[in-house]
């Protein structure tokens, strides 16, 4: 536990200052994020004996991110995110020079690492570029770092405390009903409290925010679990002491990110 709140605690500090520091650090500390994540997710996937394509995947990753993060920077045309898709689909050609019994397996999740990790990071990097396209603000990625660990600790302590019914036993005996509407409570109070000091959008839009933060956060942790338990292991990495790996940290983000920015792109435009 000791272990586990010393590293909560620096990398808590470390995102923070990721986002306070400005748009080039916050860019560039999730593009190196989200790499390592899909690394992790590469190397958890070969442990079942299957062998994406590691070394393309990441860089397409890198470029994905990067073009992606572009957008807000360098103000060129979307048409030019096309320029990612030969080295993308260079895979398909890489894996006839492999001699596999399930080729297509190997590209298949070569793909999944794009759509389950990458993607989700661009959309929570965008965030930050919600409210003007080509300046950065760092109220929305903050605020959904704040409602998605007030999820966390309003589901764990509700968990405890009241925790009777099974949330999904099959992939995560531990949670609860209990805990799933304790954790959306508390990151619900979170957002209210955010109105108050984010006043560009009003306190409705915020609570609509945490509860799909919640929700979706929550559904991301079951298909983390759901992803362990399939190929038999218990952390998906070991970069963190005491948390695992990062893909065990940013589990509800992975599926919560898009959602929350499609939810805030059509209600502000």
């Amino acid at each position: 536990m000791k272990t586990r709140a010393i590293t909560a605690f620096f990398f808590t500090i470390v995102m923070l200052g990721s986002i306070f520091l400005g748009s080039y650090t916050f860019s560039i500390f999730y593009l190196i994020l989200s790499v390592l994540s899909l690394f992790e997710f590469y190397k958890l996937i070969k442990n079942s004996g299957i062998r994406p394509h590691r070394n393309i995947g990441l860089v397409a990753g890198s470029l994905i991110f990067l073009m992606a993060a572009g957008l807000h920077y360098l103000k060129y045309d979307v048409k030019y995110l096309l320029l990612c898709i030969p080295l993308i689909f260079s895979v398909f050609i890489t894996e006839l020079y492999k001699k596999n019994k399930i080729p297509f397996a190997n590209i298949s999740y070569t793909f999944v690492g794009f759509v389950y990790v990458t993607i989700p990071f661009c959309f929570f990097h965008a965030l930050g570029f919600l409210k003007n396209w080509n300046e950065y603000n760092f109220h929305f990625p903050l605020a959904f770092l704040l409602m998605l660990w007030a999820n966390d600790t309003g589901a764990y302590l509700f968990g405890v405390k009241y925790g009777k019914s099974k949330l999904f036993e099959r992939h995560s005996p531990k949670k609860s009903w209990e805990g799933f509407f304790g954790g959306m409570f508390t990151s619900v109070l979170v957002a209210f409290g955010l109105s108050f000091l984010f006043t560009e959008s009003p306190a409705w839009v915020w609570a609509g925010m945490a509860v799909l933060i919640a929700s979706f956060g929550t559904l991301g942790d079951l298909v983390e679990s759901m992803l362990k338990r399939s190929l038999d292991t218990k952390d998906s990495g070991g970069l963190l002491p005491g948390h695992g790996g990062l893909l065990d940290r940013f589990d509800g983000l992975l599926l919560a990110a898009p959602v929350v920015y499609a939810y805030l792109y059509l209600i502000l435009y």
